[in-house]
Formats: C-alpha cells, sequence, structure tokens
C-alpha cells in the first residue's frame, strides 16, 4: 500500500446530498479495492483559474488515502467517467 492524495472537482451546481453520494461512491470505490481513506477535507466552492465545461467555480474534494499502486489505473477510469467531476488529480505521497 502507498499513500495517496487524490483531489477532484465537482459541478458547482451540484446539491449537498448529491455531493455526498459523489464522494462516498469514491471512497467506496477505493475501499472496496482493499484501500484505506486517511482523511476526507471538502474544502468547498472556489473560483477556477480558467472555465471548465462552461463553469467559472467548482467544488474541490480531498482524500488521502493508502491503496494499491495497480488501482490508480482503475480509480483514473471511473472518476473520468462520473459526470459531475469536472476534473482530478492522483499524486502518490512516497
Amino acid at each position: 500500500m502507498r499513500d495517496y492524495d487524490v483531489v477532484f472537482i465537482i459541478h458547482p451546481e451540484l446539491e449537498e446530498n448529491a455531493l455526498n453520494e459523489v464522494v462516498e461512491r469514491v471512497q467506496g470505490w477505493i475501499t472496496d479495492s482493499g484501500g484505506s481513506i486517511v482523511k476526507v477535507d471538502l474544502w468547498g466552492k472556489r473560483k477556477l483559474a480558467y472555465d471548465i465545461r462552461k463553469q467559472k467555480e467548482g467544488q474541490y474534494v480531498f482524500l488521502q488515502t493508502q491503496m494499491d499502486p495497480g488501482y490508480c489505473i482503475e480509480l483514473e477510469r471511473n472518476l473520468r467517467y462520473l459526470e459531475p467531476v469536472m476534473r482530478f488529480l492522483i499524486v502518490s505521497n512516497d
């Protein structure tokens, strides 16, 4: 297991319940693969440096995780197809 930081930006118009469902879904993917969530930090709505999908703002979510390095590719694929997620970044802490 390695330490990873996962940051993703969710559509700004998403309601709080739907936002929590997206975060729980991503957490579920990580824990179902044998990983663990160390920290969840909701940064809230922030202004973007440039427009993404014609949006000027986004809701930022930060996760500190421990997961198998081989799972990162599958997590990226899942995040890419999750509609409310506008951008994401997965960075190793090792």
